[in-house]
């Protein structure tokens, strides 16, 4: 996996294979597949100094978007949020 950094104050749209998006918000930061990483237009992107990408592991210091800084989990339900149905005894 790679870790995709957006180093501007605008929210971007980062191209990716196969027709898909990467949505990311200014100084926020996503993940993608290594193979995803090689995407000409991803590339061109990282060369016009808008985003960074880097290995999972250490990130980059300092600076906005740095690491995982500002990332939230969506995946599967949040801590302690129980059954929401009042009738269930």
């Amino acid at each position: 996996m790679k870790t995709v950094a957006n180093k501007t104050q605008k929210p971007l749209s980062v191209p990716l294979p196969r027709g898909r998006t990467l949505h990311l918000g200014p100084g926020k930061t996503g993940q993608i597949s290594s193979e995803r990483a090689e995407h000409p237009q991803l590339r061109e992107l990282v060369e016009a100094g808008e985003i960074e990408v880097f290995d999972d592991g250490p990130g980059p210091t300092g600076g906005p978007g740095g690491g995982r800084k500002g990332r939230q989990s969506f995946h599967g339900h949040p801590a302690g949020s129980g059954s929401r149905r009042s009738g269930d005894r």
